[in-house]
């Protein structure tokens, strides 16, 4: 793991603002491997070294892993002005987690939180087409000549590079139980229920895709992002850590061709 400067981490961490942070090294509150701070501008190892203020370790591992059941009115930001971001639904105190690409301020589902870079930067990848599934409320009837369109790729817009890739869609009998599904179906039986997976991520691009064979989007959520599936217990607004099999399998996930 490479260094990093003391007053970064600790700030990164949550801990205080840079200045904050320099203030309590020079109170002499910080201490690594038990040994009082001397400067702010210590390098540091996060992976091995024990940090402490007055006393109580402090958190220092430079990466973390939250998985989101993004609810509908949050912009998938670190901080907006104006609206509410996902971040901030997130329970941690560290001030560098940002969302893995972006969901629709109305759409809902599972986004990835994290602080790692490199990772997201491999999640988002073109490179890589990572596998995004959404499940989905239709207004109209989706009819087979569709789910081969959109397996032939669909023109989202009015030129050669709006042809969006290849898509697996898939028309459900009834709407999925385990996740809501945002209409009445009983007062509107002129829907129907899909999911599609997609392996891009251009704007809006689900609503674009069915918009472009005359059908709109009553409701979306996505369901899967890569090897991650949004756990069915995992209450709408609520985030929780990854678990160390979902770890493993981002990992993996990464490193494949």
């Amino acid at each position: 793991m490479s260094l990093i400067r003391l007053d970064k981490m600790l700030a990164n961490a949550g801990v205080g603002s840079r200045t904050q942070v320099k203030y309590h090294i020079k109170k002499g509150l910080v201490t690594v491997n038990g040994t009082p701070a001397s400067k702010p501008e210590l390098k540091v190892d996060p992976d091995k070294d024990t940090i402490c203020i007055n006393g109580e370790p402090i958190n220092t591992s430079l990466a973390e892993y939250f998985i989101l059941n993004k609810p509908a009115g949050y912009v998938s930001a670190t901080k907006d002005n104006i609206h509410s971001d996902v971040v901030s639904l997130i329970d941690s105190t560290r001030k560098d987690l940002f969302p893995v690409g972006r969901l629709d301020k109305d759409t809902e589902g599972l986004l990835l939180i994290t602080n790692d870079g490199a990772l997201a930067h491999n999640m988002l990848s073109p490179k890589k087409h990572v596998e995004k599934t959404y499940y989905a409320v239709i207004d109209g009837i989706v009819t087979d000549d569709d789910v081969t369109v959109f397996a032939q790729g669909v023109n989202i817009g009015d030129e050669d590079l709006n042809v969006a890739l290849p898509a697996k869609l898939t028309i459900l009998n009834e709407p999925l139980s385990s996740y809501y599904n945002g209409v009445d179906s009983e007062k509107d039986k002129n829907v129907s229920y899909i999911t599609v997976t997609i392996t891009e991520g251009k704007f809006h691009q689900v609503k674009r895709m069915f918009h472009a064979i005359g059908k709109e989007v009553l409701y979306l959520k996505r369901i899967s992002f890569g090897p991650l599936t949004l756990p069915e217990d995992l209450p709408i607004s609520k985030s929780r850590k990854l678990t160390v099999n979902e770890l493993k399998l981002l990992e993996s996930y990464i490193k494949k061709d």
